[in-house]
């Protein structure tokens, strides 16, 4: 308990204030002028320089439209001869931030809703009409099972759904892709821009780019980096894939579009960067499910009344459109911010030198004995004279490099004159 209340007499009765003691040692001065250094070099070359920390920043906020443009052919003993437009292979015809271009197809044709057999698999082969089960389901399920068996060919029967026959049969996906020809389709990318705190804004159809060049110009790194028409094949090149391969099962695809804007300096120089890459990236050794598709149906009515339906289960590439980004400019808020930390870490300096001087050098306890000075209360030194009240007198102490084993003469000290007491 005594040493409890010693302790917290101590920490409420205590106080200490910094002593400047001038050591000058090569070492330690050079360490202190080192670390100081580097600090200088960090607030001034990656806060100020690099980081711009004199800048206030802003995201981006963006908008973005796109066109597809191109016409194919094909001539199919299923589909007989057939052209490909806009309306026929971009589904949905408009899609947020994103455009999914048709690559390859299976067509199942003038289904009717009635009774058939299912595609054979390990549950819907049978033999009789136990091994069937009426009203059953199940997740790969063409339809409901009506609990017969029935012949699905010469050879072999399955359970019979009622569904839309007849069921479709996806277990070959067509090689190479149905609309192989899509490599060369192209695709404008719209983009809008705005900075909301510096009210500033702009689009990827830069102000220098005239009517003519647009119907012309192609995308390309090194010649044309501002041209917002990209062909689709140099878009999968560039992200390191092979179209056709991606055609066949599909894909997803990112088109990014930085915008990095120093306000600081003309509008002229705010431009856009882009970059593809591959976002649904297949594992070869782990090929589940892969690629990207879906399925939508055609309805119409023959001549009898009767409803039929075209169903068609689409793979195709969806191009993900990705915009970011931030503005910088100048405001004296975050200056000063930066200003004040970097001054703040000058005194990283004086610790990390301290901790070296007093813990780790050979003269750590001489160096202890000059910078700590234990003073007590002047009211409670009972021997004291009185002693005039005088201005207090800043005291330095400097200290050559010390001795290195306890017994060495001491330094030179130069100190603070002596008070004079008066007669």
């Amino acid at each position: 308990m005594a040493g409890c209340c010693s302790v917290l007499g101590a920490f409420l009765f205590e106080y200490d204030t910094p002593r400047i003691v001038l050591i000058r040692s090569r070492k330690v001065g050079l360490m202190n002028r080192a670390v100081q250094l580097l600090i200088l070099v960090y607030v001034i070359g990656w806060v100020f320089v690099w980081e711009k920390g004199y800048q206030e920043v802003d995201s981006v906020v963006s908008s973005v439209t796109t066109k597809a443009k191109g016409v194919t052919v094909t001539n199919t003993s299923q589909l007989g001869f057939r052209i490909w437009d806009v309306a026929d292979y971009v589904i949905p015809a408009q899609e947020e931030n994103s455009l999914f271009i048709m690559t390859n197809i299976i067509v199942t044709m003038n289904q009717t809703q009635g009774f058939c057999p299912e595609l054979p698999d390990k549950n819907s082969v049978c033999k009789s009409d136990s091994d069937c089960h009426a009203g059953s389901t199940n997740t790969h399920s063409s339809g409901v099972a009506t609990g017969r068996c029935v012949p699905y060919n010469g050879t072999l029967k399955t359970c019979e759904v009622a569904a839309w026959c007849p069921v479709e049969d996806d277990s070959n996906v067509p090689k190479p892709a149905f609309l192989k020809a899509a490599e060369n389709f192209t695709l404008l990318v719209k983009n809008n821009i705005w900075y909301p705190k510096f009210n500033f804004t702009k689009r990827n159809i830069l102000p220098n780019i005239t009517t003519t060049y647009l119907k012309s110009c192609i995308y390309n790194a090194a010649t044309d980096p501002f041209c917002p028409i990209f062909r689709l094949g140099k878009i999968v090149e560039n992200a390191g894939h092979s179209f056709q391969d991606l055609a066949i099962e599909g894909g997803i695809m990112g088109i990014q579009i930085k915008w990095d804007c120093n306000l600081d300096r003309a509008a002229s120089f705010c431009l856009p960067r882009y970059s593809f890459r591959r976002l649904d990236t297949r594992d070869q050794d782990h090929n589940v499910s892969p690629g990207y598709n879906f399925r939508f149906a055609k309805y119409y009515n023959d001549l009898t009344g009767t409803e039929r339906r075209t169903l068609i289960k689409a793979y195709g590439i969806r191009f993900d459109i990705i915009v970011f980004g931030k503005a910088g400019k100048f405001d004296i808020i975050p200056t000063m911010i930066n200003i004040g930390s970097g001054l703040a870490l000058l005194g990283v300096a004086t610790v990390l030198c301290d901790v070296i001087v007093l813990y780790c050098m050979k003269k750590r306890y001489y160096y202890r004995e000059k910078k700590y000075k234990y003073v007590e209360d002047y009211e409670q030194v009972d021997h004291l004279p009185n002693l005039p009240h005088l201005p207090p007198v800043p005291v330095v102490t400097t200290l050559n490099a010390g001795p290195d084993t306890p017994g060495s003469p001491t330094p030179p000290v130069s100190s603070a004159p002596p008070l004079d007491h008066p007669h």
